[in-house]
């Protein structure tokens, strides 16, 4: 069995596990405290200490996750969102407003993305799909991948996938250009659309009556059974990394387009190469308006195959999904799922165990519990700036550092875990300097069932299998959009990035 336990916390805190922010808060409210001690003013005194004792209560205790801080601000831009109408969507199709069909009409944080056909590349000239993200100044692409699996494999072969994965981040690193790589897996309802149409093909007029009725039984069957496996892979790209080369190449938007072609060869050779894809087809924009479509809505994917199939016949049979109609036709986003035409949606995210993860334990997660129900995840990879991560390595070494001493002055034993991260945070300015990258992963996992079920029972049924795979789940409460948009469509979706990147 390989296991993965070399992460630790982005920052250490030097004093109890406070941060230098919380300890100047908390300092500075005890201050009306000492001023009231001073004066002799005991009942005022005991006043503002309990002033200051909920103040720590509400900056240090989490609550699933967040601050008490956090969640009035979540709550109160939720609340303020609700009254504006923000949180809900209606597509302009469905008010008769669609005139462009090329412009995407979607809902939440995907609003601000544009998909542009890039310049004809390779031998096949094919017009990559490109995403251009306004609100947060990005450039991605998109794969789809096939990948053989690690089910079978043996630890050396599963130790060696591993290195392939740091190995690529650290290529990614090195460019100074890719900013995220992220990993999207999704696992469909088989709906037997393809097996249909090649029994249809080579049905035979003359063929045995209880054949056919067995046929037809075992197709039922096995398809309510079976599930499909969708996997994409998006390489996303700031503005700000990619402005100056791309004047370089020619500037503007075709400037832009050779340098993400470039960063595209060499995750494609990395992909293929030491990680062992068997496939990798970067997308055009209509391959990205199914893929979005489907993740939307699921059932549509059997009519939109048929189509496909009935355009090798009759070539005016309309078989692509405009980007105006590649989203849902309404989507609501409640505080703890996430509702787009017929379907629910629940998120969680996952917090990696100390103790480690073996490699293929997010496996559990992906099977479904039962028919109709679709599993997606994603594993992003934010790659920190070399720069920020020689600042945030010092920064650790200094506070482990300063958190043993002071440990040391006060008597206080320093526990094994906080043992671990020290000298974790001791190692990772070695890493640094051989070349390593410093990356920040998290993962999103959805299930989404129509709505016909009950969402709550499946979104229990996802913290089971999550717990049972050996990770803690968190329940993406208030941001079920954002949560279902990073892991379901693969337009390269960020829970870290908020802004200019």
């Amino acid at each position: 069995m390989t296991i993965y336990a070399d992460y630790q916390r982005d920052r250490i805190g030097w004093f109890f596990g406070l941060s230098g922010g919380q300890l100047m808060f908390l300092a500075l409210a005890s201050l009306p405290a000492f001023w009231a001690i001073s004066r002799g003013a005991w009942f005022s005194a005991f006043l503002f200490a309990l002033v200051w004792l909920f103040l720590l209560a509400i900056t240090v205790v989490p609550v699933r996750g967040r601050s008490a801080t956090g969640w009035v601000f979540a709550s109160t831009m939720y609340a303020v969102g609700g009254l504006l109408g923000w949180t809900s969507f209606r597509a302009k199709a469905t008010e008769g407003r669609a005139e462009d069909l090329d412009t995407p009409d979607l809902p939440g944080v995907l609003q601000g993305i544009k998909i542009h056909d890039g310049p004809p590349h390779g031998s096949q000239l094919q017009r990559v799909g490109v995403i251009h993200d306004d609100a947060t100044k990005t450039w991605a692409v998109t794969a789809s991948i096939v990948h053989p699996g690690i089910g079978m494999k043996d630890t050396e072969e599963r130790s060696r996938y591993g290195e392939a994965l740091a190995g690529l981040l650290d290529v990614a690193g090195r460019t100074e250009k890719v900013d995220e790589i992220l990993f999207m897996v999704r696992t469909v309802p088989e709906d037997g659309a393809e097996r249909d149409l090649w029994v249809n093909k080579h049905r035979r007029d003359n063929a045995p009556q209880l054949s056919e009725v067995v046929n037809s039984d075992l197709a039922v069957g096995l398809t309510q059974a079976s599930v499909r496996t969708e996997q994409f892979v998006t390489i996303v790209v700031p503005e700000t990394r990619i402005a100056r080369s791309a004047k370089e190449s020619g500037g503007g938007f075709e400037g832009r387009c050779r340098e993400l072609y470039l960063l595209m060869a060499e995750i494609e050779a990395q992909l293929r190469g030491p990680m062992g894809m068997t496939s990798v087809r970067w997308l055009t924009s209509p391959e990205l308006a199914l893929a979005s479509r489907t993740g939307f809505a699921p059932g549509d994917r059997a009519g939109i195959v048929e189509a496909l199939a009935m355009r090798e016949k009759d070539p005016s049979v309309n078989a692509d999904v405009p980007w105006a109609l590649a989203g849902p036709s309404g989507a609501d986003a409640t505080v703890r799922h996430y509702s787009h035409d017929a379907w629910n949606s629940i998120s969680s995210t996952i917090k990696l165990p100390t103790r480690g993860v073996a490699m293929g334990a997010l496996a559990p997660i992906l099977t479904p519990s039962e028919s109709g129900e679709r599993r997606s995840f994603v594993v992003s990879f934010p790659i920190v700036s070399q720069s920020k991560a020689d600042r945030q390595s010092g920064n650790a070494e200094w506070a482990a550092d300063l958190a043993e001493g002071m440990n040391e002055k006060l008597g206080r034993k320093t526990r094994a875990k906080q043992r671990d991260e020290a000298h974790k945070a001791r190692g990772l300015d070695a890493k640094l300097a051989h070349g390593n990258a410093l990356v920040r992963p998290y993962a999103v996992c959805t299930v989404t069932v129509p709505k016909t079920l009950r969402i709550t029972e499946f979104g229990r049924r996802l913290d089971a299998s999550i717990r049972r795979a050996g990770f803690a789940p968190l329940r993406l409460d208030l941001a079920q959009d954002v949560g279902f948009a990073a892991s379901t469509i693969p337009v390269g979706m960020s829970l870290t990035r908020s802004g200019d990147a």
